[in-house]
């Protein structure tokens, strides 16, 4: 299967990414972090992508496109994979399905997993960090046992700039006038299944798989 995994932050496209491997192998092609290891690992695209991303500024979409390209030839794809981050604009969309076609792949599916802003916000707001460790908290989810303080060491916990709810507000905006113009241009074609993202991690992942027709 060849997938594209919809969502905006703190929708838990990660958790699910991770059940779509353990069950189908089916490897998370992150843009983010190709980009990355592509900038790592001194590739020629990364080394066009390196000063752009240094510089806090946009990487065109053919070098993206030429690093996700790069990333689906490599053997872990040869039987299906889930894009994450990518395309995000429909130019981007048009460009990724004449990269698939010079590949000879295509789409089976976008899931676009749905979650209304203020339970986003919610599980976002609720995070908190261990300043030391690295170790991460929800103060409703998955709470420190004693409130405030990390379980390893004790350390204070901390609020992250960007878990932070106004900034929280501004990202989803942001993605949702980024993504809106792509669910019907996959709506169109017949590959968009939209997904409830409200309830327990195993719930949603079993309405994805009888999305996929798997379940």
């Amino acid at each position: 299967m060849n997938l594209i995994l919809f969502g905006p932050p703190f929708v838990g496209k990660g958790t699910q990414a991770k059940n779509l491997y353990a069950e189908f192998k089916l490897p998370q092609v992150s843009t983010g972090d190709i980009l990355r290891k592509a900038v790592r690992e001194g590739t020629e695209l990364g080394k066009l992508a390196g000063p752009l991303m240094a510089a806090g500024s946009y990487v065109p979409d053919e070098i993206v496109i030429g690093i996700v390209e790069e990333r689906l030839k490599e053997p872990d794809c040869a039987n299906g994979f889930v894009l994450d981050g990518f395309p995000r604009t429909p130019p981007q969309a048009e460009a990724l399905e004449r990269m698939l076609a010079r590949l000879g792949k295509k789409l089976d599916a976008v899931v676009s997993l749905k979650v209304p802003h203020e339970k986003l916000i919610e599980r976002g707001s609720g995070r908190r960090s261990c300043p030391t460790c690295g170790s991460v908290y929800h103060v409703y989810q998955n709470p420190p046992k004693r409130a405030g303080y990390c379980d390893k060491d004790n350390t204070g916990l901390v609020q992250r700039d960007d878990d932070k709810a106004d900034v929280i507000e501004k990202r989803l905006n942001k993605y949702d006038a980024e993504t809106a113009a792509l669910e019907p241009f996959y709506a169109q074609r017949g590959l968009l299944k939209t997904i409830d993202g409200v309830g327990s991690p195993e719930g949603v992942y079993a309405d994805i798989k009888k999305a996929l027709g798997k379940g």
